[in-house]
């Protein structure tokens, strides 16, 4: 493989920010110092640019196999990598659903010709699929994904026999939606009896509510605990939530950790009267109150990761009135530009921007030489320009769906380089695709 010499760039890593050159020879960082000499395939002045380790992605929907209408692994991934996010850990909620070995083998196989983007994909639990679970190889898959409330798909783990199994039995950490089920369904039944069928996206976060998702979250920390289980809770959305959470054990002993999403940091309900269904997301936005303790979770430790949860449906489905349009919504090549722009607002520094996207996740998760700026660990980087707006628009737009919840927003900061794996995958709108990204693999 080339050699690339970064020359200049302020890196931001572990903590701190220095001025350095790095050099990435054969995939990996080789050297990074105050001055390089060192002659190189390619050379980047990154002057004024900052380095951070490339975003690992914890939580997307890339829809392959069986609902690529709404986008694919290539697609998704190619975007993914303009966003700044250099690897992706995948969910099982595809068609048919990744609930055997089998089928997450299809997956890996789809992503080793066509990702550009480094990857790893979730084992799915289901309500009878122990044994398939129990096979999975703890050194070469992310985790396994449960679904302790109804969302895109029919994977809903809803027996107590079975939970009561997984968190016992689990080779590897379970990562889990968490909806109580009943309290959703006893609110839509309510707001039908007083609407009919023409309840309207502000009564979402009514629907699936506050209580539901603490039921839920404090049951699976329940079990958790019980059982010894190593539990990742994805997506918080509540303030009361945030309570469950222990930022006084470091990351590397937690054996329960939890993970924000940028969707749940950027949007409140104030927002449902101008975005309406393109900001329907299961669980559901909610007040501005629980937006601010969320990120005040994230800041102070008890929420250790910030993941998208990217999930595209086409512009057609979301058109449907309430109850008919289904839940998700494309982020991928938002997410840093978000965070970025959330910096700028002094919300955030970019050393916990770092370390939420990407270091703590490689720790949370144990992926080997990934995460960090480190002599010998791969070469994820990217590169971004504090300093240069731009708009998001249509034609911009990456997602195989074609738009952006963030449609309009001018965001502050761009994306100029992505590195995958040492290969410059990405310079400023052009792509080089002549290499995919790989496929993660884990210290456990």
């Amino acid at each position: 493989m080339s050699s690339i010499l970064i020359k200049s760039a302020t890196i931001v890593n572990e903590n701190r920010q220095t001025v350095a050159d790095v050099l990435v020879k054969d995939g990996h960082i080789e050297r990074i110092d105050a001055t390089i000499n060192t002659a190189a395939t390619q050379e980047i002045n990154a002057e004024g640019l900052y380095l951070l380790p490339g975003c690992i992605d914890d939580q997307v929907h890339f829809r392959e196999p069986g609902l690529t209408a709404k986008g694919n692994i290539y697609t998704e991934s190619r975007a993914a990598v303009a966003g700044g996010i250099t690897s992706f850990m995948e969910m099982p909620n595809t068609v048919p659903n990744t609930i055997t070995q089998q089928l997450l083998q299809d997956k890996y196989d789809i992503a080793a010709q066509k990702s550009l983007a480094n990857y790893s994909f979730y084992m799915g639990a289901s309500n009878d699929n122990l044994d398939e679970v129990l096979q999975t190889d703890v050194l070469n898959v992310c985790g396994v994904k449960v679904f302790m409330g109804s969302s895109t798909g029919n994977m809903l783990v809803d027996n107590p026999k079975t939970l009561e199994n997984l968190f016992s039995q689990s080779p590897m950490l379970i990562a889990a939606h968490c909806e109580d089920e009943q309290t959703i369904k006893d609110n839509l039944a309510h707001f039908k009896q007083l609407m009919g069928e023409n309840i309207t996206i502000e009564y979402h976060p009514k629907i699936r509510s506050a209580e539901a998702c603490y039921l839920s979250s404090s049951m699976a920390i329940e079990l958790a605990k019980k059982h010894g289980a190593r539990l990742h809770i994805l997506h918080i959305s509540t303030a009361k939530e945030t309570e469950l959470f222990d930022n006084t054990i470091p990351l590397k002993d937690k054996k329960i950790t939890a993970e924000a999403c940028v969707h749940h940091l950027w949007f409140s309900d104030g927002d449902y009267a101008t975005k309406g269904n393109l900001i329907k997301w299961n669980p559901a936005v909610k007040t501005a109150q629980d937006r601010d303790a969320i990120l005040q979770a994230v800041l102070d430790g008890r929420i250790d990761v910030i993941a998208t949860d990217h999930a595209p449906h086409t512009a057609d489905e979301k058109a449907q009135p309430y109850l008919q349009a289904p839940s998700g919504g494309p982020l991928v090549q938002h997410a840093l530009p978000a965070l970025l722009a959330m910096y700028k607002q002094g919300k955030i520094t970019l050393e916990q921007v770092a370390e939420k996207t990407a270091h703590n996740v490689a720790t949370l998760f144990q992926i080997e030489k990934r995460g960090f700026i480190r002599e010998g660990y791969w070469a994820d980087l990217v590169l971004v320009d504090l300093n240069k707006p731009w708009q998001v628009a249509k034609q911009n737009i990456l997602y195989k769906c074609g738009w952006s919840p963030f449609e309009g927003t001018t965001f502050p900061a761009s994306i100029r380089h992505t590195l995958v794996s040492g290969h410059l995958a990405y310079t400023d709108g052009n792509f080089n695709e002549t290499l995919p990204g790989q496929r993660l693999t884990f210290i456990r």
